[in-house]
């Protein structure tokens, strides 16, 4: 029993040097998708954040809610369409993205949140965000787009500020308005990055579902656990990274670019994976770091 006890205070003495450097620190973090489906699923992570509180930290936290807007618009006889991996939003859809985000998921974080005993704040994106629409060039000179699915242009930091400076966790939806005034859906990869770069975040925490950057996307034991953000931009150019880790990239090199001092990756599925990454010395996803560290 002593020797348990023993290497549990080891544990805490490995966290000490992270826990000095980090505290005061803020670090967003970004999550959604699976994670959402079940409570138990999300209730670990957010027992993580609220943990990360109580040390002195000073988590945001971004959302998605994918599957919930899927749930709805089937309810709603909405059928779901995806171009490259982005939804397809009409006026209908958006006005159930804006509601399902901002009154069903964002307060249900936010309720485990208070379990915890980590108060928090729900912050609605569109309070935030600054976007134009999305829209690619196509090889023929026409331009696809994606209804009301925006890129972000700017943020308004000052609600996460104030929330952060009152001790509250921040809890952040992933949809913008543009010039105009018009709602705008935004990935929340993007959102999250474009967060992380005006707030000058210590770390940009991306929760996925695999165990972070692979050399072979079959293989786990490939796992990439640092690299620098030439060494990312290489892979991305060779086609070793792909797919739905794209949007996760683009918005880690604009962050580190802007001062983000490191980007994290890491799998949702393991359990604490959020404090392991951050507080002990090997990590369990993968950290991208700016070659200015």
């Amino acid at each position: 029993m002593i020797q348990h006890a023993i290497e549990k205070a080891a544990v805490l003495i490995e966290a000490l040097p992270f826990l000095q450097q980090f505290r005061g620190e803020t670090v967003v973090v970004k999550f959604g998708g699976s994670l959402l489906e079940e409570e138990e699923n999300y209730a670990a992570l957010l027992r993580d954040v609220a943990f990360m509180e109580i040390l002195g930290l000073r988590p945001v936290l971004v959302h998605g809610g994918g599957k919930a807007i899927t749930a709805r618009m089937q309810e709603e006889g909405v059928q779901s369409e995806f171009r490259n991996g982005l939804r397809v939003t009409d006026a209908q859809t958006v006005a159930i993205v804006d509601d399902v985000l901002n009154h069903v998921v964002n307060p249900r974080i936010r309720e485990v949140l208070d379990r915890f005993q980590a108060p928090s704040i729900g912050l609605r994106g569109q309070e935030l965000f600054e976007v134009r629409k999305h829209q690619v060039e196509q090889e023929d000179g026409s331009m696809m787009d994606w209804g009301f699915v925006g890129d972000v242009l700017g943020v308004q930091t000052r609600a996460v500020t104030e929330a952060l400076a009152q001790g509250l966790v921040p809890v952040v939806t992933p949809l913008g308005r543009d010039e105009a005034g018009q709602l705008y859906n935004i990935n929340a990869d993007e959102a999250a990055g474009a967060l992380a770069r005006e707030l000058q975040a210590r770390k940009l925490v991306f929760l996925s579902d695999v165990p972070g950057i692979l050399r072979d996307p079959s293989d786990a034991a490939s796992l990439i656990s640092s690299l620098g953000l030439s060494e990312m931009e290489e892979l991305i150019e060779e086609g070793v990274i792909g797919g739905g880790m794209l949007p996760k990239l683009s918005g880690a090199v604009k962050a580190l670019k802007a001062g983000v001092r490191k980007v994290h990756i890491i799998d949702a599925s393991l359990t604490h994976s959020l404090l392991l990454e951050l507080f002990t010395e090997e990590g369990v996803g993968t950290e991208i770091l700016s070659e200015a560290l």
